[in-house]
């Protein structure tokens, strides 16, 4: 085991018991933090990272603790104390109007007596707190009148009381005094959350504690931050998120990443397979004033050669790897804990192998050192992306933010492996080391576990510069700030707890309460309603300019211009009680009032999120400063976020609070403006037409011959005169214009983008590049240099010599094997699959081949379309890209064309051209035939013989027959000169993987199949063996 040196960690926190003898204090936080405080004038101010609650043994009551970072980096834990949880019912009609406090703790009794199976608090005290008379409504239906009523505020001791007495009175409980109803307000709230909406605390926010207030808790403690504190609750003043409050606390963030020892054929697995190195990258965030890194190191099993920019560590067993890396974690204590997949993966593998392995001191890796860290199965569903399951990790006072499921949710790509993010947002691609060949490396010698950590680090290090790259801590606390929920909630739980939260909190300011609705359709079957109108396209190729309309937030200002809420819809019963004036009928056929009889609050909550926004931006562009311009971008795009994701909360049937109502008017009034709107423009203007409307939005055509320029002022012109016919803040807005424009279809467009006639901004697409990666890239290829040729050349000719010349390359076998890849990933287990699937089909087959090599469940398999026998299946076609080089297989060019190419170019020309057949007809498509291999039969028999380097004809030995031997020395040049073209080429794509790799002295082992590269190093291998044996045939001896 390697001694640790000073690795220029900053700060330093408290003693982490070291069981192996190593110290890691130079990785702490700097110490006496709390000595140095003076709780009667000092004022406590940080950041919170993170809150959760908890039952401590001196309490009766539950604690919320909330985990954060004073503005010097110094970590504070504080305890705040006499919050309790509670729900209402509605009061019973038996008893006074207004009770007194007597009937109150009559009531109390009777009901304390009625959940006296209940566990108790610590002590033993009442399950029933308190009941208070107060006067709420309902935030379900206007009441015409709009009256007061009055409920029952029920506290309890507990948490978990709320739902047992919730539950109690659901079922129907006959008090002495009288039976009490059974529905409840405000019981499915989370009490974290309840505690952060009524001390007005929001995610990521800053939170004050005067001094005087609060406690330092010092042989107490019970957590690992440097200060913890004890407070009443009521004590704490929170801050707003503006001007001063919009800063961020230094905030540490270690990435890391394992690796293990997998064995031939089979995906690692915590029973059986070692973790050999854990990489650590640790950086500060949030500070300008520092270095951001802190460290940078690796966790390796066994020796390992010193790295240059890195501190590495060995370790004898793997038992001593895993409880120092806990103690690592525990002493750099960071609030955000990051990586690529590492809740899928890395965290679950480590807690699984400690378990398997007996280290029972490495389950502690948040900051309450008595809590092991345990992880649950978790389920999100979302119309956006679907059901997928997760893992939920208690750590306390860390925020799990992986990477993966951030790009995943955030971005589409076609490939969301690390090495192709890498490539899309950072520029570079990576060395790819297949888990088969990991054990070889590991088994080797210092080098070649050193050449392993080299990759492993690099695989530490990408997470946290994606992060910065896309600005995705940034982004996602300030999603935090604006939806008011814990950072960590919103890479844990679902989507719609950010509208949860918005809607309580205003509910509560206006005295709203909110139902527990069932959830009837808690499987996403419920009722229907009609979506968005598409105006039938125009199908053609635009060379006048086309401006395009948007609607400005398009459903936000629906529900605003007409008031659509829960709290103002009106059943169909109490429409008769109230004056036609007073109400609207949407065009769905439901009744909402009007905002001047009574504000919805759904309103009032996206007129406050819009009018932060506006001032955000307006804020971001006066600001200079690189780090807060960061912060307001990232504020503006979650408030606009969090603003549309309120039409999607009303009609989610899978949540607590949907309103077919309010999603089915929203929709139904959008069409109605999309229809207005065309028939608008087209009477205003003589000559106009609306060639395409898609939900928000509208493509105009002003007549031929505009220009660009005129064509900006008339869409302006537009936009501002039929703004006046829809009621505010409905907004029309010109922002652009596409010239030239191809339209292809109802949601499959492309155009070169204008918002100034200078020069273009880019070339836009929709629905035409497809992401999928059941598509060649090929196809993108193609696909991106047609449109380049139509939108930005201007040149049809061009176009169809270019797509004529890449069907004649295709189909003579002149096209890099790379672009013709297909990639899926293995899932389940091939019989686990409804239909056969290609690449199922071909793991089997390569796994029949050789187990060592094959892929297993989590991987990706690559394939090609092969020629095989006429009629058989695609699936039984499939091939490794590899097998097909090494024995030279030869692709079904034919299949390509007709399966994948065809349709794609089909679309785009048939708007432009007169007869699209020509494109797939003629000379260019002539194909090579190249024979398919034959193995079986007969062939088992039959002896290859060589032949004549010059004509081809069989020969016993040599080079050449007697009739070409006079030639030898221009036949040797010839095959001289293309040995040494290929060796250069097979020379520069070497060491273009070595430079990617980081190491140039060093074999290249990438399995980088995403990676253009490594398909044609291996073609080019193959043609060099191959021409290198012929050369030799000569036997030229110099």
């Amino acid at each position: 085991m390697g001694a640790l040196g000073d690795v220029g960690l900053k700060r330093a926190r408290m003693e982490v018991q070291k069981p192996m003898g190593v110290s890691w204090l130079s990785l702490k936080r700097r110490s006496g933090a709390q000595a140095a405080l003076d709780p009667t004038r000092d004022n406590l101010r940080f950041m919170k990272v993170d809150a959760d609650s908890t039952t401590l043994p001196d309490s009766a009551a539950a604690v919320v603790r909330l985990f954060g970072v004073m503005e010097d980096g110094t970590s504070i834990l504080v305890r705040a104390r006499g919050f309790h949880p509670y729900l209402f019912i509605q009061q019973p009609h038996w008893m006074s109007k207004v009770p007194n406090q007597v009937e109150l703790e009559r009531f109390r009794a009777e009901l304390e007596r009625k959940v006296q199976h209940l566990p108790r608090a610590t002590g033993g005290g009442p399950v029933i707190v308190q009941i208070e008379h107060v006067l709420r409504r309902s935030i379900m239906y206007f009441i015409p009148g709009d009256p007061m009523i009055a409920f029952f505020k029920i506290t309890v001791a507990l948490p978990r009381h709320v739902r047992d007495v919730a539950g109690i009175i659901e079922r129907g409980v006959d008090l002495d005094s009288g039976p009490l109803g059974r529905k409840t307000w405000e019981v499915t709230v989370d009490f974290v959350l309840r505690f952060l909406i009524d001390r007005e605390i929001v995610g990521c926010g800053w939170v004050e504690i005067p001094a005087n207030t609060y406690t330092l808790v010092a042989a107490a403690k019970t957590s690992a931050m440097q200060i913890e504190v004890d407070v009443q609750f009521h004590n704490i003043v929170a801050h707003k998120p503006e001007g001063e409050w919009l800063k961020i606390a230094p905030l540490r963030r270690l990435s890391f990443d394992i690796e293990c020892a997998g064995r031939k054929g089979v995906f690692p697995e915590p029973e059986h397979d070692s973790v050999i190195q854990i990489a650590n990258y640790v950086t500060l965030y949030g500070s300008t004033s520092e270095d951001p890194l802190l460290t940078k190191c690796v966790f390796t099993l066994n020796t390992c050669a010193p790295i240059a920019d890195a501190n590495v560590y060995s370790f004898d067993t793997e038992r001593e790897l895993l409880t120092e890396w806990a103690s690592f974690l525990r002493a750099v204590d960071p609030e955000i804990l990051t990586g690529y997949n590492i809740v899928n993966f890395d965290l679950p593998y480590l807690l699984d192998r400690a378990r398997i392995l007996g280290v029972s001191s490495f389950p502690y890796l948040g900051r309450i050192p008595s809590s092991i860290t345990t992880m649950r199965n978790t389920q999100m569903s979302s119309s956006a992306f679907g059901t997928h399951e997760s893992k939920e990790f208690t750590m306390e006072g860390r925020v799990v933010m992986d990477m993966l499921q951030v790009i995943t949710r955030d971005y589409k790509l076609r490939s969301y492996s690390l090495n192709s993010v890498s490539a899309e947002f950072l520029g570079e691609q990576k060395e790819d080391v297949h888990h088969s060949i990991i054990s070889d490396l590991q088994a080797g010698n210092e080098q070649t576990r050193r050449r392993l950590a080299v990759y492993c680090l690099k695989d530490a290090v990408l997470p946290q510069r994606l992060m910065d790259k896309l600005m995705s801590l940034t982004n996602y606390m300030e999603m935090s700030r604006v939806s008011g929920i814990p950072l960590g909630w919103l890479f844990a739980r679902g989507h719609m707890i950010k509208v949860v939260s918005l809607l309580h909190r205003r509910a509560q300011d206006e005295m709203f309460l909110i139902p527990d609705l069932p959830r009837s359709n808690a499987t996403g079957d419920g009722p229907q309603f009609e979506g968005a109108t598409v105006i039938e396209p125009n199908r053609g190729f635009y060379t006048d300019p086309i401006a395009t309309l948007d609607f400005a937030s398009l459903y936000p200002s629906i529900i605003m211009a007409h008031n659509l809420c829960y709290s103002t819809l009106i059943l169909p019963d109490d429409v008769q009680r109230l004056r036609v004036e007073d109400y609207t009928t949407t065009p769905a056929g439901h009744h909402f009032v009007r905002k001047e009889v009574k504000k919805g609050i759904l309103s009032n909550i996206l007129e406050g999120l819009l009018a932060a926004r506006k001032k955000a931006k307006a804020d971001l562009k006066a600001e200079k400063d690189p780090f807060r311009r960061g912060i307001l971008d990232g504020r503006q795009l979650a408030l606009k976020i969090s603003a549309n994701a309120v039409y999607g909360f009303t009609g989610a049937t899978v949540g607590k609070l949907c309103c077919m109502e309010i999603s089915a008017s929203t929709t139904a009034y959008g069409r109605e403006m999309i229809e207005k709107t065309k028939a608008s423009v087209e009477s205003l203007f003589s000559g106009s037409e609306v060639i395409y409307g898609d939900t928000d939005s509208v493509m105009i055509k002003f007549g031929s011959g505009k220009s660009l320029e005129e064509c900006m002022g008339l869409g302006a012109e537009a936009a501002e005169k039929i703004s006046n016919l829809f009621p505010k803040p409905v907004r029309l807005e010109f922002e652009k214009c596409y010239w030239p424009y191809l339209l292809i279809s109802k949601k499959r467009y492309a155009g070169l983008y204008w918002t100034k006639t200078e020069t273009y901004d880019k070339m836009d697409t929709k629905g035409i590049e497809s992401v999928r990666r059941d598509n060649c890239k090929l196809v993108a290829s193609v696909i991106s240099k047609v449109l380049e040729m139509l939108l930005m050349d201007r040149d049809l000719d061009l176009a169809i010599r270019f797509v004529k010349q890449t069907i004649s390359d295709l189909l003579q076998n002149k096209i890099d094997l790379s672009l013709l890849v297909v990639s899926k990933a293995l899932t389940k287990a091939g019989d686990k699959y409804d239909a056969k699937q290609a690449h199922v089909v071909l793991a089997e087959k390569m796994r029949a081949r050789n187990p060592g090599t094959a892929p297993s469940l989590g991987d990706r398999v690559p394939y090609v379309i092969t020629k095989g026998a006429k009629n058989s299946a695609a699936y039984e076609r499939a091939e490794d890209p590899l097998f097909c080089l090494e024995h030279s297989i030869p692709i079904d060019n034919a299949y390509y064309l007709e399966n994948m190419l065809r349709k794609p170019l089909e679309r785009i020309f048939e708007p432009i051209m007169t007869n699209v057949a020509t494109l797939f007809s003629g000379d260019h498509t002539r194909t090579i035939n190249v024979g398919t291999p034959r193995n079986g039969g007969i062939m088992k028999f039959a002896k290859v013989s060589i032949t004549c380097l010059g004509c081809r004809s069989p020969i016993k030995a040599g080079a050449l027959c007697q009739f070409c031997s006079p030639k030898e020395a221009e036949f040797y040049l010839k095959h001289l000169a293309a040995t040494t073209s290929l060796e250069k080429q097979y020379s520069s794509l070497w060491t273009e993987c070595q430079r990617c790799m980081g190491d140039i002295c060093q074999d290249v082992l990438c399995s980088n199949s995403d990676c253009p590269i490594f398909y044609r190093r291996k073609r080019v291998q193959k043609e060099l063996d191959e021409t290198t044996k012929k050369l030799d045939r000569f036997h030229i001896d110099w």
